[in-house]
């Protein structure tokens, strides 16, 4: 955000909410906290999931692309994991040193930077799915819905009413 809409946003909420600059942050480092808790819990079980994976018998049955899709998921649902995380242990190390405003922006954009590696996991999951029980060729189709899904929800539509 830039710094003229930090300020409208300061005049608004102070207008509309009554609220001083450091209730705002309280709030806003609340709500942040609770859609982590929302989203850590689905990418921490879909990550373990994944790391199951090749411990299955129709593991070996992927293509040679359906193993490189699997570590590239993998490795993006790890990086989902650290970086949904990540705000709590910022949080820990910054506890009591008047940082809530670091914590707010740096958090929210590890919380974005998570979600856009979240959304790479379940391009890929659904990509290692179809090739298992339909083939190659039905799996980049299914993920390009997926994925344009994805970004018509989580980014264009927020956009739009932005």
């Amino acid at each position: 955000m830039a710094a003229h809409e930090d300020d409208d946003q300061t005049a608004w909420n102070s207008k509309v909410r009554n609220e001083t600059p450091t209730q705002q942050l309280d709030r806003n480092w609340l709500e942040l906290l609770q859609e982590l808790r929302v989203v850590q819990t689905g990418v921490q079980l879909l990550t373990g999931f994944l790391l199951t994976v090749p411990f299955q018998s129709r593991f070996d049955d992927l293509s040679t692309t359906g193993h490189v899709v699997y570590l590239f998921t993998v490795s993006a649902s790890i990086m989902a994991t650290i970086l949904l995380v990540a705000p709590v242990g910022m949080h820990r190390l910054l506890f009591r040193r008047r940082a809530l405003g670091v914590l707010v922006r740096v958090g929210n954009r590890l919380a974005i930077s998570g979600l856009i590696m979240l959304g790479v996991t379940l391009v890929g999951a659904v990509a290692l799915t179809f090739e298992i029980v339909l083939g190659l060729s039905a799996a980049a189709p299914a993920a390009a819905v997926v994925g344009l899904i994805l970004v018509g929800l989580w980014f264009v539509l927020p956009r739009a009413y932005r």
